[in-house]
This record gives structure tokens, sequence and C-alpha cells, in this order.
């Protein structure tokens, strides 16, 4: 049974206190202003709650992604304009942020793995880039959605991985040094294969110009990952500062893209939401599944089966959305990988947890 600290309760009264008058403020005297600083103050304290107990710190970045989402389809104004700022030039800077992030955390080391586990790799790439664009094609055909959001379910199918598999994998006891060579090396091919892909499966239902995403995709991807590849290189000890700010500096531009995303697709989210949240938590789920169980059928170990349904399943979104705002797409492609960020995220926290579980209790009966 979990001990929950006393400050854990403390803060968890309070956040929902705060919540409790973001709804008065916002149902009853319909004051935006103060309803945003409510709502702002009860995700922070809640966020404090968790905090305070470890088996739940990780929950933390999920409940940032659903308040994003909530703040913007709540205040789109305010988030899609900031005095006569358009926020959605904000995007692929923060994706390049993010990247550079990604490329400071690989090491030259990492591509030298694939030499001592060339077999778990080669599963690993074939799965992503085969299981999660071929989902992803079977669900947009099936839904009957408008063609261009049709098109952003196979956009997320065709990304690559993204940082949040290496968290999940590390938390489920998976092999983390998979991870991170699956994670690093599907992003310096997706330039290659994602604009291919696209081409291939989503070309009937929106015009695809697979030469412009391949370089709008190789200035948003490799540029910023090899810079972070080499600063991390040669000047390793000198930057580890910044080793540890750049994750939540990324986990903070992902938050703020996801705002953006449900700011500028609020109306569409609100006809046809259901629906796409069904659509993207089957593409997630099945994704886990399928590259789990193929993984253990090609006879991988369990820890790297682990790994393969976190890369598999677990899809770079905000990748994705820069993607669709390039193609001047962001409100309507843009909205399944907005939706996929929170559900993966979800999901995933729930299976690596269990796994971690589960391998806790095997050890417990040895």
């Amino acid at each position: 049974m979990m001990a929950i600290p006393q400050t854990s309760r403390n803060f968890t009264l309070a956040a929902i206190a705060s919540f409790m008058m973001a709804a008065i403020f916002y149902f009853q005297l319909d004051a935006k202003s103060s309803t945003f600083s409510a709502m702002m103050a009860g995700f922070t304290l809640l966020s404090l709650a968790l905090y305070q107990i470890q088996q739940t710190r990780h929950l933390i970045f999920t409940l940032w992604i659903f308040a994003a989402f909530g703040f913007g389809l709540l205040f789109p104004d305010a988030i899609m304009q900031i005095k006569n700022f358009d926020t959605k030039q904000l995007i692929i800077p923060l994706l390049m942020l993010i990247m550079f992030g990604m490329g400071c955390t690989i090491s030259f080391a990492d591509f030298v793995r694939v030499l001592s586990m060339p077999q778990s790799v080669i599963i690993g790439l074939l799965c992503q880039f085969t299981l999660m664009p071929l989902i992803g094609f079977a669900l947009a055909m099936l839904s009957q959605l408008p063609p261009e959001i049709a098109a952003g379910i196979i956009l997320v199918g065709c990304s690559p991985s993204g940082l949040a598999s290496n968290v999940m994998s590390y938390i489920a006891n998976a092999n983390v040094a998979l991870s991170l060579t699956l994670t690093a090396i599907a992003t310096l091919l997706s330039p290659f294969i994602t604009p291919f892909l696209m081409q291939l499966l989503a070309g009937e239902l929106i015009a695809i110009n697979s030469t412009a995403m391949f370089f709008n995709m190789l200035e948003i991807v490799i540029l910023p990952v090899l810079a972070g590849l080499l600063v991390n290189h040669y000047f390793r000890h000198k930057v580890a500062l910044l080793q540890k700010v750049l994750p939540l500096i990324s986990m903070s531009g992902i938050v703020i893209i996801l705002a953006i995303i449900g700011a500028a697709g609020r109306e569409a989210i609100l006809s046809i939401g259901l629906l796409l949240i069904a659509i993207v938590l089957v593409h997630n789920l099945l994704g886990f599944g399928l590259g789990y169980s193929l993984a253990k059928l090609l006879k991988l170990e369990e820890q790297d089966a682990r790994t393969v349904a976190f890369e598999v399943g677990m899809q770079n979104s905000g990748l994705a959305s820069g993607i669709a705002l390039s193609m001047q797409k962001l409100a309507t492609m843009g909205l399944a990988p907005a939706f996929f960020s929170p559900a993966m995220n979800i999901t995933g926290s729930l299976l690596a947890t269990w796994w971690r579980n589960s391998a806790s209790q095997d050890k417990n009966q040895r």
C-alpha cells in the first residue's frame, strides 16, 4: 500500500479548491482571466502533490499535457495571439530546441551500440516504420474523417519515436540503451523515410510534396540533433548543467505546442473529438501490443521486447505537429498528433508501471 505524505494531501486539497474556484469564475462570473489564473494554480498545486510521492512523479508531465490542451480549448484567443504575435510561429523553433536537447542526451557511443545488438535494433526499426504507418493508414481509411484530419492519423504513424519512449523504458526496467539507440537512429532516418511513407499512404488524401517535407524535416530534425550531438561530444563536461535543464525545456516546449494546437483546432476538436480520441487510443495500444508480440515472436529477450513496444507505440507527436504546421494544416493534420501525445503518455505510464511492478513481484517470489 502506497503511503501518501501529509504534504501531498494538503497540496491536493488546495488544488481541488483552486479548480472549484476556476469553475465558479468560468461558469458563474464569466471571468476568463481569473479562471486561467485559478486553473494554473490548481495544476501547479497538483504537480507539487504528485512530486511528493516517488511513484507518481513521472505523471507530472502527463498532467501538464492535459492542462495545456485544456487551456487551448478554453482560451483559444489568449493562446493563439499574444498582443500582435501569432504563437504558431513558436512551434518550429521550439521543436528545433527539443531536437537539440535530444542531441545533447545521445553520444556516438549510442550508435556504436548497434554493433553489439544489431538484431534488436533492426527489428525495432522495422517495427517502427512498418507497423505504425500501416495501422495509421488502416484506421484513417476506416474512420471516414475529413481527408486532412485522416492524413494526420497517418502522419503520426509515419513519425519516429520520441523522448517519452526512453522515459517509459527506464520506468519499466526495459533496455534503456536500446531505447536511446532506436530513438536516435529512427529520428535521424525520419527525414528520409517519413516523406516517402506519407507520399505512399496519404498521397490520395492530400497533396504531399515529399521533397519540401524532406527539407523541412532536415531543418527541424537533423541539424539540431547533430548540433546537440557535437556539443555533447566536445563539451560534455562543460554542459552538465545544460543537460539537466534541457529535458525540462523540452517538456515545456511540448506543453506549449499542444496548447497552441488545441487552440488552433478547437472547432474541429469539439465536433469530432471523441472519435479521434478513440482512434488514437487504438493506434497507440495496437502499437504497444503488436510491437511487443512481434519482438517476442522474433525471439528477442523480455527487456528488449518491452523496449520495442514503447518505441513502436510512442511516436514523436511534436515533430508530427511541426510537419503539419510546415504544410499549413496545423488545425486539421495537427489534431491527431495533439490527441496522440496525452494518450500515449497515459497508456505508456500505466504499462511501464505495470511491467515494473510485475518485475518486482517476480524478484520477490524467487
